[in-house]
């Protein structure tokens, strides 16, 4: 596991001069007796429209969270008050915690006004402060057919930028997924979206098989080290290169495997959350209903067991 050390440089017994320079020295390579545990997490609507069909389910799999994307087919952005407070008691009855909201701002195209996802961003900021998360997914945008992506930097950076002083006063944390045919798609200029923003409120969530699908032909291999320092959550889905399809964790061209076996010797101790996508897919999401994703969490922790993670 990789922990954080700083490091007694008056010690004999570490042997490092005193000329060392500290700011070189970050982490040490140690083997833990500790067991590694991650907090098993799930988009609940791609079980069922019903939150309450959600969380059984999610229970039965052994997760005490849940991503919440939507509830009785609304979208979060589109929930109401009444709405909201339902849900939120709900997860309290149920003892459920919210991992994050998979919010779909970013999801739109770049030439739209900038202060009406700043304006969304604030509702999706009231709903996270509502669920007990501070966690909120985004996206970096759309582009028309035709216009090329470098064309679009600026601008969404200008927006991104925008959302992140938001997050900031808000004490939220932007959550980027690495969506397929957004700005931020590839390891290259997902590092470039986060590293140019340079905000402690923009974080990224990992997603293997969107990387597939855009043609990222070794996503663990390709991305994940030049991406480790701003990763804060993972999402578990697979994809086939040749297809494009989705398929459970482990099935599929995404190295998911690695990925995972590398997360657990960084000491990563974050959510992984199940998204299948294993019956549909479309703009605001995906849907596999409930033996599919009860295959797709199976599939996951048969990987996990392997590398001796267990779930929570």
């Amino acid at each position: 596991m990789c922990l954080p050390w700083t490091p007694n440089l008056t010690s004999p017994r570490l042997g490092v001069p005193d000329e060392v320079n500290t700011r070189e020295v970050e982490y040490i390579i140690v083997t833990s007796t500790q067991p590694v545990a991650w907090d098993l997490s799930g988009f609940g609507d791609e079980i069922d429209p019903d939150p309450r069909l959600q969380i059984s389910v999610l229970k039965a799999l052994g997760a005490r969270h849940i991503e919440v994307r939507s509830a009785w087919g609304v979208n979060v952005v589109d929930l109401d008050d009444e709405q909201l407070a339902a849900l939120a008691a709900l997860l309290r009855d149920q003892e459920m915690t919210a991992s994050a909201v998979a919010s779909p701002i970013g999801k739109v195209d770049v030439s739209l006004d900038a202060d009406l996802e700043v304006a969304r961003l604030r509702r999706i900021i009231r709903v996270a402060d509502a669920l007990g998360t501070p966690n909120i997914r985004i996206f970096s945008f759309f582009r028309s057919a035709g216009v090329a992506v470098e064309s679009i930097r600026d601008d969404v950076l200008l927006r991104m930028r925008l959302l992140a002083d938001e997050a900031e006063r808000a004490g939220v944390t932007l959550l980027h997924e690495n969506e397929k045919d957004i700005y931020g798609d590839t390891p290259e200029r997902v590092l470039d979206l986060v590293e140019s923003v340079g905000s402690s409120a923009l974080r990224l969530a990992w997603d293997s098989a969107n990387f597939v699908q855009v043609g990222v032909a070794h996503p663990h291999d390709d991305g994940y080290a030049m991406l480790r320092p701003y990763l804060d959550y993972l999402q578990v889905k697979d994809a086939v290169a040749a297809t494009g399809e989705v398929v459970p964790a482990g099935q599929g061209d995404g190295q998911v495997l690695s990925t995972l076996t590398a997360l657990r010797d960084d000491g990563y101790t974050g959510f992984a959350s199940l998204e299948p996508h294993l019956a549909a897919a479309h703009e605001l999401g995906g849907f596999s209903g409930p033996a599919a994703f009860g295959d797709a969490a199976r599939a996951f922790s048969g990987l996990v067991s392997q590398i001796g993670v267990t779930t929570k």
